[in-house]
């Protein structure tokens, strides 16, 4: 996986060590990426008078804190040709990161998963959820009980893209290579839907249910094709045994 030259790993309020920041620093030096950890801090109350009687701001004094804490933590990791780079900013979360990754060009941003409190650690938290939908690069959410190294990857593909745009490529790089790295098994999934085939098979469109069938076959295989002609690229075919393509709403089926 040497694709990544500007990597951001976001504690995220983490500060002790975990399997994220160990697979990140790892990633970095495989890549010989610059790397970059970096925390975000919500604004601080008013202090009544603390500003205007000792002259003090304390979101800096926080992130002063925060800042040092950042460098105790990635102490160990750092060597003489590969400085880990520590950054501190206030305000939410989410959006301070995306704004770094903009304003860094940053590449990839790792994380570790963190679910709501007292909620099983297989779900993501709401940090994750907008990262995951919002970020202009790829996020990687390490699970803090996942394997080291992982056993097994999933790749969610979808290969009918708009023109121009190839994220399933980019999809299964990071897959194919990751699964390589680790020593991990790789299944790729593809869903699949006729849209409109409720409203189809209702008959209010006037359309026969075999005429809908053959419809529904059409499009199976145009998706069937496609991931076929994606799949040639990393020597593998829709009937292998670790390829699924299947029919429903991606967000169900994956």
């Amino acid at each position: 996986m040497q694709r990544f030259k500007n990597i951001v790993y976001y504690a995220d309020g983490v500060l002790s060590p975990c399997s994220a920041l160990d697979r990140a620093v790892t990633l970095a030096r495989t890549n010989q990426a610059r790397f970059t950890v970096l925390d975000v801090l919500p604004r601080a109350e008013p202090a009544a008078g603390l500003e205007s009687r000792f002259g003090m701001d304390l979101d800096a004094v926080l992130r002063e804190r925060r800042q040092a804490q950042l460098e105790e933590l990635v102490a160990d990791h750092q060597e003489p040709d590969a400085v880990i780079y520590t950054q501190v900013l206030t305000g939410n979360g989410f959006l301070e990161l995306i704004r770094s990754v903009l304003r860094g060009d940053h590449d990839l941003v790792i994380k570790a998963a963190r679910p709501p409190e007292g909620v099983s650690e297989r779900l993501f938290g709401s940090t994750d959820t907008h990262l995951l939908r919002k970020c202009p690069c790829p996020v990687w959410i390490d699970r803090p009980a996942a394997a080291t190294p992982y056993r097994s990857i999933l790749a969610a593909v979808d290969s009918a893209t708009e023109e121009g745009a190839d994220p399933a490529r980019l999809v299964m790089d990071l897959a194919t290579s990751l699964a390589e790295r680790e020593s991990a098994r790789i299944q790729v999934v593809h869903a699949w839907r006729l849209y409109g085939e409720s409203m189809l098979r209702s008959g209010r469109a006037h359309i026969s249910a075999a005429e809908v069938d053959t419809l529904l076959e059409q499009s199976r295989t145009t998706h069937r094709d496609k991931l076929a002609a994606l799949l040639r690229g990393y020597g593998m075919g829709v009937d292998d045994p670790n390829v699924h393509l299947v029919k429903g709403e991606p967000a169900r089926r994956t």
